[in-house]
């Protein structure tokens, strides 16, 4: 029996009232069922929660099945990227399935279907059977096969097995009402001859089963309790119902429960348009870091607890809405928040030269790791007479209310001293080359004996030491023209580079870090080298996202 919760949603509401009832004997079994035609997206992650989640909140099972009904666009490639996702989003399988392992019991079934009139085989082509099929306000019209008697179609259907037929030359499909108001009980196709090579079956197969059929009698053959879907199959229900009570052969069939799929603003979560970015080269691959795939998401850097947090937090609800993808980043920000190390990286650097501090020393200077976390400890960073500052801590000719470095203004230099500039040296076309400074050797540590205030903070970098990184920033994939649709976003990716402390001339591909001012970073794990060291742009460190009062 689940642990009472006050926030249960609908489908545990459905569950406690079947262990209520003993319809399964208490039992919870649920699975996670993707073809692997492609990289799972940030609407799947939402899946995998629900079903490994919901299961383990029972203390029951979850089969990670895989619906390999479909050769002629299935890759073990999306195989082993599924099995890395499922494992880092931090879940675990009861047991490893594949659609293709009961191809010889849906072969089995559907001859029951067929011995039972409620099946045969049909000669019509695609086009014709959408043609048939009629509309929402005018029936379908049947095929003339469906005429057919069952020892046709018993015949038809094992020559269809035994590859007589050409790919569309026939189909199987269920015998049931072409003037029923759902569409899809207009006599569905159940089965299509495919002469493609299978990963697992090889050639022994020419016929596959459709998602329509297969889906209810794989979850029927595991023993699934509650089949969780997304909303797009609850016009499809009817048709699992009707294929589970048509083959007779469980007493107490699964049943199966739709709820609303995850849609981003800025995004898309179709694998068909995701695999388009892939093929025409507008991404790196699946796994770019402005994919919404769990692969581009890792790599960018969003952690699995940040991702599970959301999908809680959005719920499961009966109705699709559209969320703010700024939402997804806020809860990213607030896990990284609290497990980042901060550093000390500048970009668009400007170099600046202490004139009244003691030439060719270096002293080190002690930082906090992260202010919101004491117990990170802190670090020390190099000080000395040459420093980079950011391009944007300086203007010549300030702006109302700039509080950082200008000629006589005096600032702090993060945990270090307070400095003034003193001197803008340029270069011949204009630019400026380098900053004069002098600094007070009283305010050691950040502050002054005296009492004396400044209102600008910015960090540095020691310039002999500084260690040179590569910075990529990311921006939304998707952006909102004017005409209110949504389109790819050209400029989504930038690519600059800073000067850093030296510690991230260690940086492991994987490690995050807040680059104070900037952002959350993650050293890429593709491109990073020990003597390359790139960046990914996690999240900025503010948020356009506010929680609902």
């Amino acid at each position: 029996m689940a642990e009472e919760n006050k926030s249960r949603n609908f489908i545990e509401e459905i569950i406690d009232a079947d262990n209520e009832s003993g319809k399964y004997g208490g039992e919870v079994y649920t699975r996670f069922p993707p073809e692997p035609n492609g990289y799972l997206h940030v609407g799947h992650a939402k899946s995998i929660c629900l079903n490994f989640g919901t299961a383990a909140k029972y203390g029951g099972r979850c089969n990670l099945r895989y619906d390999d009904t479909n050769p002629g666009k299935e890759d073990m490639e999306y195989v082993k990227s599924i099995e890395e996702d499922v494992k880092w989003l931090g879940f675990s399988w009861t047991k490893r399935c594949w659609a293709s392992e009961y191809f010889d019991m849906m072969y089995g079934y559907a001859m029951t279907l067929i011995k039972k009139g409620k099946a045969y085989v049909d000669d019509l082509s695609a086009d014709e059977i959408r043609e048939y099929r009629g509309t929402l306000t005018e029936p379908g019209r049947e095929s003339a096969a469906r005429s057919r008697t069952v020892e046709e179609n018993v015949a038809l259907f094992e020559e269809m097995k035994a590859g007589k037929y050409a790919d569309g030359e026939k189909v199987l499909r269920a015998k049931i009402d072409m003037a029923s108001p759902n569409m899809n009980m207009r006599d569905p196709v159940l089965y299509r001859i495919s002469h493609a090579e299978h990963h697992n079956t090889g050639n022994k197969w020419c016929i596959y089963p459709m998602y329509d059929f297969a889906h209810p009698v794989e979850d029927a053959i595991e023993g699934i309790t509650h089949s969780l879907c997304t909303l797009e199959f609850e016009d499809h229900r009817p048709l699992y119902d009707w294929v589970l009570r048509e083959i007779g052969a469980w007493d107490t069939p699964p049943q199966q429960i739709e709820f609303a799929r995850l849609d981003l603003t800025d995004t898309v979560t179709s694998k068909r348009k995701l695999k388009a970015l892939v093929d025409d080269g507008f991404v790196e691959g699946w796994d770019d870091p402005r994919m919404p795939t769990i692969a581009g998401m890792r790599r960018r850097g969003f952690t699995p607890e940040a991702i599970r947090n959301f999908c809680d937090e959005i719920g499961i609800a009966k109705a699709n809405s559209l969320v703010d993808i700024a939402e997804l980043e806020h809860f990213v920000r607030d896990d990284l928040s609290l497990k980042t190390e901060s550093r000390h990286v500048v970009v668009d650097p400007i170099k600046i030269i202490i004139t009244n501090y003691p030439e060719g020393q270096i002293e080190q200077i002690a930082v906090e790791n992260n202010r919101n976390v004491p117990e990170m400890g802190s670090r020390t960073v190099p000080f000395s007479r040459e420093l980079y500052i950011d391009g944007e801590d300086f203007m010549e000719v300030p702006a109302k209310k700039y509080f950082r470095m200008f000629p006589g203004n005096e600032v702090r230099l993060k945990g270090a001293y307070f400095v003034t500039c003193t001197e803008v040296v340029k270069n011949e076309d204009g630019s400026i080359k380098e900053l004069h400074c002098t600094y007070d050797p009283a305010t050691k540590g950040g502050d002054s004996p005296d009492g004396r205030k400044v209102k600008g903070t910015i960090h540095f970098v020691e310039a002999t030491t500084a260690v040179k990184i590569r910075i990529r920033n990311y921006e939304h994939l998707y952006v909102t023209d004017e005409t209110g649709e949504q389109v790819l976003n050209e400029n989504s990716v930038s690519e600059t580079f800073g000067f850093a402390e030296p510690s991230l001339g260690e940086a492991e591909p994987g490690e995050r870090f807040q680059f104070f001012r900037h952002g959350y970073y993650i050293a890429d794990s593709k491109l990073t080298t020990e003597t390359d060291k790139v960046f990914n742009r996690i999240v900025e460190l503010k948020s356009s996202w506010k929680p609902a009062k």
